[in-house]
């Protein structure tokens, strides 16, 4: 019969965030001693700990000698939310990826500049080279294209002219006026414009407000684009998921 190991554990540690869930007792503040006798630690121990703690910045002392919990504790809540949001955004997308068997893409549009945050891809579902950068390209990819859309004008110009329309492929839309006939799509699409043998396909991500942040694309070969072109209300779905997740 094999002998069950006890895992090592680091007491100081342990003590530390027992100290920490008795301070978070007493929302109006509790002074060392009472917090020692509540937590069963010696007092010269609870008061190391208190001071590296208040340090740290989790404990805050008031001048009457009690103790509160500190904003670092708040950053760690605030932390944690981020990863919730961030792991439902990856369910939503390896979802659309499954159901259409191509690489899906969240990006987002902050200060003023294009970003991918999130790629969902797979041996079958590869992703697309995106080191040209995606603001400088925006004009050429669907996802940009998308968020170029629901921008206001003079925000659309601004970024058009920090961001020449260069050409990247034969099928680049190099001229403002043609890209603005393009930009009315209520589906975006690349059709080979960024790079040869690659189409994609868009649609916007908003806030709360309805405002856009974002776009969620997929992509794939040019073959295959009809066919997604046709699950466009899949790729929807899949954006509505993602912005409940970016606004919970």
């Amino acid at each position: 019969m094999k002998e069950t190991r006890r895992p090592t554990l680091i007491v100081s540690v342990q003590r530390g965030l027992h100290l920490m869930e008795a301070v978070a007792s007493h929302p109006g503040g509790a002074p060392a001693k009472q917090l020692a006798r509540q937590v069963g630690l010696p007092l010269a121990t609870t008061y190391h700990l208190l001071r590296t703690l208040v340090h740290e910045g989790y404990v805050v002392r008031t001048r009457e000698g009690a103790y509160l919990l500190g904003d670092r504790v708040d950053s760690l809540s605030g932390d944690r939310r981020a990863q919730d949001r961030l792991a439902r955004v990856r369910v939503a997308l390896r979802s659309l990826r499954d159901e259409l068997g191509a690489a899906a893409y969240l990006s987002l549009y902050e200060d003023g500049e294009i970003r991918v945050v999130e790629i969902a891809d797979g041996p079958r579902t590869p992703r697309v080279d995106l080191s040209a950068g995606l603001s400088q390209t925006a004009h050429a990819t669907a996802i940009g294209k998308c968020v170029l859309a629901q921008l206001p004008p003079p925000a659309r110009r601004d970024h058009l002219s920090r961001h020449p329309l260069i050409g990247l492929t034969p099928h680049t839309i190099t001229h403002e006026g043609e890209l603005e006939r393009r930009l009315g799509s209520p589906l975006a699409l690349d059709r080979e414009e960024y790079v040869l043998g690659i189409g994609c396909a868009a649609v916007p991500v908003t806030d709360a407000s309805g405002e856009t942040i974002g776009a969620v694309a997929v992509s794939c070969s040019p073959v295959k684009l009809a066919r997604i072109e046709a699950s466009a209300p899949r790729i929807r779905d899949a954006a509505a998921r993602i912005n409940l997740a970016l606004t919970i």
